[in-house]
């Protein structure tokens, strides 16, 4: 089978398509991949899969891996990520054949953290190499000190798991059973795993069958031609929005609370450059590496900086011509650069976004009006292994959490909404207390974590899970514990993240950390409880309208004395706004 690569003809340049015929391709390039999102994700054992939607698939070009289409329930994170991992699998493949697939989770080849594994499948056409296909699943477990993979204290990335370089683990189309028995051993609950292992399979020969199909109907050298033009017009569009930016150099900064081991803040400066349609962001002022699990590795903190972008530009179309003006000067010497042998496994779902909301910071400063309070930037990484004596089973539960999002000049902020990086969403309770021994004793509004502003941030949530029967070992790697996700234009940042163990004697502990601490012993009886944060507030919130506050104290959001303290609205027994007394407090302010 030739391997060699198929080149758009003359009769195919980009500028002889017709808008229609265009546009159809791109919506048909983002079918293939919605269908492969939606195949892997009703096939997936894994409820973080199946369920919260912790995956992502994508189609990349055949020479340099850059991005085509990614589905639309994707998660953002992986849009660089996947990009960084299929050129590094390109870089390694050796006679590529149909039916192969690359299994690959080294981190520093363009990876996350361990447990985000990646497929990656050569796609032909007709006996040529015409592109790759690609996704990524969240597998529960793949090894290391905790269940679960987030281990809050480790120093070395092999106390975290498995590491793997890009392998086959299909060869034409046949599962190799020695490699697969060698990733078995090394991973929690093994026995589960192949069924996420042919669902992720599953979907890439999905992907092929319809990318084949697409194909057949409109030529494989339309089709190229389409996504240079469509590659050329991404570029455009964000160019054209980064010319709505004033040039001039803007710098904003976030911190993560600390790395797990040595309980100090990490801090992102980040300086963004705007010179015409181009931006430059440089993190040099950063954090030195650091000793714990919070190092990022270069592709995520790319990647952060692709989608904090995508969520200022929102209706900029993506594939690798979105990030065409966007320069990043690599971090070298800062923990958002990690090398081996540095622990990344909070990388992925909290260093990624604090780089975010240093983005947002250092662009607030130029375009106030577009941006927003930070959300709460967190996913809430919670993992929690046992035994189940009912069951005689182990297991490996892992759960994420949403928070509030930032106020911005027209709304107040979304409730618990999805992490930053994410479109993953929370996995429904009652799946939760269905497959593994615990019991949600609570799931509500975290009521006041929203920040004050003009226009308010939304709220996270509070949750309490009991172990219902045997052991556990539990396990946190989140953030915004030690500060709240910042304000905008004067408004209040949110309120923070809170672990708690509540322990059946009446004991209680709060990890030192605060919002990180691993392998914490705990027993049939015994709770864990969390909130999350809420979203920062937008503009002065002196300047909330009163009828607005009072409704929030109408329904429980804050309480007639945070009104008074955080809003200045003084309120009468009946729950109306006290008119003379809401003017004589802000006019004290």
């Amino acid at each position: 089978m030739s391997t060699q690569m198929a080149t758009p003809t003359a009769a195919t340049d980009a500028g002889a398509l017709d808008p229609v015929t265009l546009t159809v391709i791109q919506a048909g390039l983002q079918q293939v991949c919605n269908e492969m999102d939606l195949a892997f994700q009703r096939a997936a054992f894994s409820p973080v899969i199946s369920e919260t939607l912790d995956r992502s698939d994508g189609i990349y070009r055949r020479e340099t891996g850059e991005l085509i289409a990614q589905g639309d329930t994707g998660l953002p994170v992986f849009v660089g990520t996947m990009q960084f991992s299929t050129q590094a699998v390109i870089q390694r493949a050796r006679n590529p054949q149909p039916g192969d697939v690359y299994i690959v989770n080294d981190p520093y080849l363009g990876g996350t953290h361990l447990m985000d594994v990646k497929f990656v499948r050569p796609f032909f056409y007709k006996g040529q190499l015409w592109a790759w296909l690609a996704n990524t699943g969240h597998w529960p477990d793949f090894g290391g000190m905790v269940p679960g993979g987030f281990s809050a204290k480790a120093t070395e990335v092999e106390q975290e798991g498995l590491r793997l370089p890009p392998v086959k683990l299909f060869k034409q189309g046949e599962i190799d059973e020695e490699i697969l028995s060698i990733i078995f051993s090394n991973i929690r609950i093994a026995d589960q795993r192949i069924g996420d292992v042919k669902a992720q399979a599953a979907a890439l020969a999905v992907g092929d069958r319809r990318l084949s199909a697409l194909l057949d109907r409109y030529g494989a050298d339309t089709v190229d031609a389409a996504i240079v033009e469509l590659k050329s017009r991404a570029e455009q569009q964000m160019r054209a929005k980064i010319a709505t930016i004033p040039d001039g150099t803007y710098e904003g900064t976030a911190y993560v609370d600390s790395d797990g081991v040595v309980d100090e803040p990490l801090k992102i400066v980040m300086k963004v450059r705007k010179e015409g349609t181009d931006l430059h962001f440089d993190m040099a002022g950063s954090s030195p590496p650091c000793q714990g699990p919070m190092n990022s590795v270069l592709a995520t903190t790319k990647s952060s900086i692709y989608l904090a972008m995508k969520h200022i530009f929102p209706d900029v179309p993506i594939n690798a011509g979105t990030f065409a003006p966007l320069h990043i000067a690599d971090p070298d010497g800062t923990f958002l650069y990690a090398k081996y042998p540095r622990p990344v496994s909070g990388c992925a779902a909290e260093v990624s976004q604090r780089i975010a909301e240093a983005v947002f910071d250092a662009i607030a400063q130029a375009i106030p009006d577009r941006l927003f309070g930070a959300p709460a930037g967190t996913s809430g990484n919670f993992a929690l292994g046992g035994h189940d004596p009912a069951t005689g089973k182990n297991y490996v539960l892992y759960l994420i959490s949403g928070g509030g999002y930032g106020g911005s000049l027209e709304v107040d902020g979304l409730s618990n909404g999805c992490s930053t990086i994410g479109i993953s969403k929370t996995t429904p309770l009652e799946v939760v207390e269905q497959r593994y021994p615990i019991l949600f004793e609570e799931y509500s509004l975290a009521e006041g974590s929203g920040g004050a502003g003009a226009h308010r941030g939304g709220f996270g949530v509070n949750y309490k899970v009991r172990i219902a029967r045997g052991q556990a070992r539990a396990s946190f790697v989140m953030d915004h514990g030690r500060t709240g996700p910042n304000g905008a234009r004067g408004g209040e940042e949110g309120g923070r993240n809170a672990v708690r163990i509540r322990y059946a004697d009446g004991r209680v502990y709060d990890p030192p950390h605060l919002s990180k601490d691993q392998d914490i012993r705990i027993a049939e009886g015994d709770s864990v409880e969390v909130t999350t944060p809420g979203g920062g507030g937008y503009g002065d919130p002196m300047q909330r309208d009163p009828e607005d506050v009072a409704h929030d104290v109408q329904r429980g959001y804050y309480t007639s004395a945070e009104a008074e303290r955080r809003f200045a609205v003084a309120l009468t027994s009946a729950g109306a706004v006290d008119e003379a007394a809401t003017a004589q407090l802000r006019a004290g302010r």
